[in-house]
């Protein structure tokens, strides 16, 4: 992995924890991320236009990862309901590198090098190490982290599919535009069928800041799929969660969250972890 492609994979995880910051400060969180999803949906349009369509091979991966996008949003969207930010957003994004590189292993027979897998390694366990655990251990509030666990999984397997999917089409950008074009669908309905009215109100503000929150979010992913075309996809994976570092700040800096210095230790691992990578590829 060259210096360009870590740089852009850094970029795209503080766009990740950008949009997820919003998403956290918002009081209607499936009407927020219904919203980025059509922001996402709209600033994609051009990607569908301009670009030539996908291979036909690659559709599969296009419908089944909207499918497991859909699941992910909707586990987000609960592990954040029921469980703490510090808790729910380190264990679902930590659990998620180790996953994709088995995954990547299993069903494309990706190899890592030692310094690989120690890179990863060292980003999960960082990020992990994060999360608040107390009361785990003697069976307390165990559906919190189980549904921030599942989303985890769910990141692991749109990646992995993405990773297969973006390889077939041909043209990455012309694959992610199709994809968030149609992730776009399922949540608006999901909402409609809720509420019984549209998400969408151009007046509020709320409404623009979560729009803008999902094109931050097409930005991040693209980026992403981009770059499993080129790399590992564990290694873009584990690269790619770096992002907790930057929610770190963002929550210090305008959530007023602490800087503990567990916080601070588990950030040196992250680090040490994305140092690993970036130095052996």
């Amino acid at each position: 992995m060259n210096l360009a492609v870590i740089g852009l994979v850094l970029t795209a995880a503080l766009l990740h924890a950008s949009w997820n910051a919003l998403l956290k400060s918002s009081a209607d969180r499936l009407g927020s991320l219904t919203l980025m999803t059509i922001g996402a949906g709209v600033g994609a349009i051009p990607l569908v236009l301009w670009r030539p369509l996908p291979e036909p091979a690659s559709w599969f991966y296009i419908v089944l990862s909207g499918i497991l996008h859909t699941g992910y949003n909707l586990f987000l969207i609960r592990a954040y309901k029921i469980g703490d930010f510090g808790q729910s957003y380190p264990i679902a994004r930590g659990s998620s590198p180790l996953l994709v590189a088995l995954g990547a292993a299993a069903f494309v027979g990706e190899q890592l090098s030692s310094y690989s897998v120690a890179g990863i390694a060292l980003v999960s366990v960082g990020i992990v190490s994060l999360a608040n655990l107390r009361g785990i251990g003697r069976g307390e509030h165990l559906s919190a982290p189980a549904a921030a666990f599942a989303t985890g999984a769910f990141i692991a397997a749109y990646t992995v599919t993405d990773g297969i999917g973006a390889r077939l089409a041909g043209d990455a950008v012309s694959y992610a535009g199709w994809l968030f074009v149609l992730d776009s669908v399922p949540l608006a309905l999901i909402y409609l069928h809720k509420h019984r009215r549209s998400p969408i109100t151009l007046g509020e503000r709320d409404t623009w800041i979560s729009l803008f929150g999902g094109v931050m979010s097409l930005l991040a992913y693209g980026i992403v799929i981009w770059a499993v075309t080129l790399a590992p996809m564990g290694m873009v994976s584990a690269l790619r969660e770096t992002s907790v570092l930057f929610a770190l700040l963002i929550g210090a800096i305008f959530l007023g969250e602490k800087l503990t210095l567990r916080r601070v230790l588990s950030c040196a691992v992250i680090t040490a972890g994305a140092v690993v990578l970036g130095m052996r590829h």
